[in-house]
């Protein structure tokens, strides 16, 4: 585990080892959840959505301050470390225009598309850096779920705005007003195409971290079908984000989005070309296992 997060952003706080001993004095929950691994080394369950969730939980209140992280069962459990790289990434992405100083505090505004029921990348942003939040969401669930989360935690009050999607077919459009001014814009964009792609996904991770098949498995992390799936998959969703982010070229500095499969790229880098972007910056990032890349763009 230690080797895998090494890969991680410096100035991620889960860089190390968990101290699973220390962060279950705080949650008694995890105290009880926490078995050895087959190495005979402290651990848990990581094809447990329980598990994984009361872990993050966890992860939120011990390093970040974040008391109150309740969101339903069947959304979608964001890991924290590898949600913290993207915004790390982002700040030197901000940095390049602030003579390299990492810009913080109300001056900066980032629009989250996708905010989901956690309201993840806005809690890392505003206590990370002070940074303010539009989320927006198509699920009005998931957005009275994030809304519950800002309400409940005083550090984060004033500094998140929800907006609700009304068009599932819509990104930018219908949720950045005329005089909005961002900064930068990030995406986690919906990875399968279709239910059946994303159960045999879950089957390829479950027994990656079990070694056992599963006919019906659990998403280790849950998520519900916005969360999860976008007819095309990440290609058309980021495609359409793209040709819309033309309209708002003067309203955001930088659009940002991950890109999951590297196969995606040349299509995206073409279309980024296409529609005129003036700067696309490639910015690789690799948490546990798994090597995945922010692409940024601007007119």
């Amino acid at each position: 585990m230690t080797k895998d997060k090494s890969r991680l952003h410096p100035r991620n706080k889960n860089k190390g080892k968990y101290d699973l001993n220390a962060l279950a004095k705080i949650n008694r929950d995890l105290k009880g959840i926490i078995q050895p691994n087959k190495y005979g080394e402290d651990s848990i369950d990581f094809s447990d959505p329980r598990s994984v969730k009361i872990l993050n939980q966890t992860l939120l209140e011990y390093y970040y301050k974040i008391d109150y992280w309740e969101f339903p069962d069947n959304n979608l459990t964001p890991p924290i470390p590898g949600r913290a790289d993207y915004i790390h990434y982002v700040a030197d992405l901000l940095a390049k225009d602030n003579k390299g100083k990492i810009p913080k505090g109300n001056a900066i505004k980032c629009l989250d598309i996708g905010v989901g029921a956690s309201c993840i990348y806005p809690i890392l942003g505003a206590t990370e850096y002070g940074w303010n939040f539009i989320g927006s969401d198509v699920d009005p669930k998931s957005i009275t779920s994030s809304e519950n989360i800002v309400n409940n935690n005083p550090s984060l009050t004033g500094k998140i705005e929800l907006r609700l999607q009304k068009s599932p077919k819509q990104i930018f459009l219908g949720v950045i007003k005329p005089d909005d001014q961002i900064d930068v814009t990030i995406c986690n964009p919906p990875f399968h195409s279709s239910k059946e792609e994303a159960l045999k996904g879950t089957r390829r991770k479950v027994k990656n971290l079990t070694g056992k098949n599963a006919k019906s498995p659990k998403l280790n992390f849950a998520g519900n079908q916005n969360e999860l799936i976008f007819k095309g998959g990440e290609y058309v969703f980021i495609h359409t984000m793209i040709k819309e982010s033309k309209a708002f070229a003067k309203n955001v500095n930088w659009f940002t989005t991950l890109v999951s499969k590297q196969s995606n790229m040349k299509g995206i880098l073409n279309a980024l070309e296409k529609i005129g972007a003036k700067e696309v910056k490639e910015i690789p990032m690799g948490t546990g296992n798994k090597i995945t890349r922010v692409v940024a763009w601007r007119f």
